[in-house]
């Protein structure tokens, strides 16, 4: 089962940690473990197969859920958060690339060598107008593998019809995201009060998405939002040293 990341209160990327085991009630703690003799016979209904950890109050304080793991629900769902919301929808993308992409119409276009920076606006593109033309906003950060992915070159060709229409896309690479102890699941965070966490298949196909207002969720997304906006470069700034490599 795959591990989520949902926080930690290291400094330097050892420990403790928090995981959830998706499908599943489950978190998974990561600490150093206790050896003091008499603590650890003070423990009671000791199983062979258990073993014990110590981590801070502060991490289950700040990462711990409190409410119950959120059911997986189609995409569709949220689809009215995206003219809904009042300020802010942001967004990770962390695969190194999506299924809904290489069946696009721009996917042969994009591998044929055609430009395909500037498309006519179509239903998303045309929301982000409106939304933007009220003051609100729409952000990304798009983790890029070094050298990048062919999904991700997609991406990034195709960033401006996006950015015309009001976007802010930015890019930060794999390795800093990593230093920087991001996780690597996509979501979007709507008004630092709604999260939609991505499911995907392992050909890249969404599944869906888990939707929750859990406090503890909530501000880890908000924390990675902040880290990983502080770190990420613009678009134009990010295409030009890769477009030199191409």
């Amino acid at each position: 089962m795959t591990l989520r990341f949902l926080g930690t209160t290291s400094d330097d990327g050892d420990c403790p940690t928090l995981y959830e085991i998706e499908g599943t009630d489950e978190i998974l703690v990561q600490g150093e473990r206790e050896t003091d003799p008499e603590h650890l016979a003070q423990l009671r209904d000791v199983k062979d197969s258990e073993t014990f950890v110590r981590v801070p109050r502060s991490l289950l304080t700040r990462y711990a859920p409190r409410s119950d793991a959120p059911e997986l629900q189609p995409f569709a769902s949220i689809s009215h958060l995206f003219s809904d919301f009042k300020h802010t929808a942001w967004r990770l993308e962390a695969r190194c690339g999506y299924a809904s992409d290489r069946n696009s119409p721009k996917w042969p276009r994009f591998l044929a060598g055609e430009d395909i920076a500037r498309d006519p606006d179509n239903a998303w593109r045309e929301n982000v107008r409106v939304q933007t033309a009220k003051g609100k906003r729409f952000g990304r950060v798009r983790l890029v593998d070094e050298p990048p992915t062919q999904g991700q070159e997609f991406l990034l060709a195709s960033a401006p019809s996006n950015i015309a229409a009001g976007e802010d896309i930015r890019y930060l690479t794999r390795s800093q995201a990593r230093e920087l102890r991001l996780p690597d699941h996509d979501f979007w965070l709507f008004d630092s009060k709604i999260l939609a966490r991505f499911a995907f298949d392992d050909e890249d196909t969404t599944l869906g998405v888990y939707v929750t207002q859990d406090p503890a969720e909530v501000l880890a997304a908000c924390q990675v939002r902040d880290a990983a906006w502080h770190h990420a470069v613009r678009t134009e700034e990010f295409a030009r040293p890769v477009r030199s490599t191409m």
